[in-house]
């Protein structure tokens, strides 16, 4: 699976952009703050349909702009589909699929998958359980597309369930009218839950070897990397050889939510279910959070990233259906034996995107299309494609100086 040409309307610090690319190695390269990862994350949002920088979609439409639309043409073996996003910021988003009429954008998870790895992973391992709910919710709709229904029915009946805990609060509030209610929301709530945790159990028990051998490669093999899952289910918590079924699930959660009952009608919250659930990443004895060094932890984001991507891999056994790689600036945290290691590691990807602020971050082993990004009159446009490395130099020393130290407003997220 590659992507043959990504075009950009008001995206960012896109007013407009087109970019050829081609299976293989495509390197963006050019100054901090030209748009180089806007580029990978607009990628990245044409396989999960979210950023991986900000909570919403409102940072992702151009100032002075209320819709940005990002399309994709991407190839798997010898079919091509189109598929054209509208990013509507407090609306719901909309996709075209072949030119076809906007639908929603739900009806496109599956045709374009990817996996991106960008300096914020670093917070997989240190960050706050939601950043890791993310991730394997992501993994899980990009295996199985139908689970997207799953998480998207679960948000909707929590909220409504959540309304109805804090509209009974007040001393008299809570009728017998609330009490029946209550036991609808339970069942719906457990059957949505029940298929999201069975997803992520067994991703997770995909997960588990590549993700150790990765982190062995990459720091050589000083600790053996792993992870549970822990849940406000006992059943699902830990490491599961087997992975429960969604019946047994739901009976679970279903019974976890009647032991609760009193303490969520006290807070007017739900306190059961995958929101609350987190994987619990280690290296040897010790929870990674908290005791791993700098470099663990990045070399941990890493591996998980590229496991995930073995793990797609391995899902879909068609050679045409592998995803699309993103490395958004990984090659200058790594001395030279990791960024070898780590050029041998992504070798088979059909397409593999990458993004450095110079030339030399790239190993010798990655040869491809070099791309510079350029920011004129305040606008990212991506230059001409070169192959010569040594041209490529060249370029950044005259046509990249006047973007230096251009950086579009942090509090937008719009900087490389």
């Amino acid at each position: 699976m590659y992507l043959s040409h990504l075009s950009l309307t008001n995206y960012r610090s896109y007013e407009q952009a087109e970019l050829d690319l081609k299976p293989g190695p495509n390197i963006l390269v050019g100054a901090n703050g030209v748009g180089k990862t806007n580029v990978a994350e607009a990628i990245n949002y044409l396989a999960v349909q979210h950023s991986h920088r900000v909570s919403n979609d409102h940072p992702l439409v151009r100032i002075g702009h209320e819709q940005a639309l990002a399309r994709g043409r991407v190839h798997r073996g010898e079919q091509a589909i189109s598929i054209e996003y509208e990013i509507n910021p407090g609306k719901s988003n909309r996709v075209a699929i072949n030119r076809g009429a906007p639908q929603p954008a739900r009806q496109a998870y599956g045709i374009f998958k990817a996996v991106m790895f960008a300096p914020e992973d670093i917070e997989l391992v240190s960050g706050q359980p939601d950043i890791r709910r993310r991730f394997m919710d992501d993994l899980i709709v990009q295996m199985r597309p139908a689970l997207g229904d799953a998480r998207r029915d679960f948000d909707r009946v929590l909220r409504q369930r959540n309304a109805l805990l804090k509209s009974g609060r007040k001393p008299g509030a809570w009728t017998e009218e609330h009490e029946t209610t209550l036991g609808v929301w339970n069942e719906h709530l457990s059957r949505a839950a029940a298929r999201l945790i069975n997803g992520r159990l067994h991703a997770l028990r995909l997960l588990a070897i590549p993700t150790a051998n990765t982190y062995a490669q990459l720091s050589n093999g000083n600790k053996p990397a792993g992870f549970s899952y822990q849940s406000t289910v006992p059943l699902a918590s830990g490491q599961h050889a087997e992975v429960p079924d969604e019946a047994q699930l739901y009976q679970a959660v279903l019974t976890e939510l009647e032991s609760s009952y009193r303490a969520e009608r006290d807070r007017g919250i739900t306190l059961v279910g995958p929101h609350r659930d987190d994987m619990v990443i280690t290296l040897g004895p010790a929870p990674a959070k908290g005791f791993a060094s700098h470099g663990e932890t990045w070399s941990l984001a890493l591996a998980l990233r590229l496991a995930s991507y073995r793990v797609l891999v391995e899902d879909d056994p068609d050679p045409n259906a592998k995803p699309v790689l993103i490395l958004d600036d990984v090659f200058a945290e790594l001395d030279a034996a990791r960024r070898s290691r780590l050029a041998e590691m992504t070798r088979d990807a059909e397409q593999l995107i990458i993004t450095a602020a110079v030339a030399a971050d790239i190993p010798a082993e990655l040869t491809g299309t070099h791309i510079p990004v350029q920011m004129r009159d305040g606008i990212s446009s991506p230059g001409e494609h070169h192959t010569d490395l040594a041209t490529l130099k060249v370029l950044e020393a005259n046509n990249f100086e006047d973007a230096e130290g251009s950086e579009s407003p942090s509090e937008r997220g719009d900087d490389d």
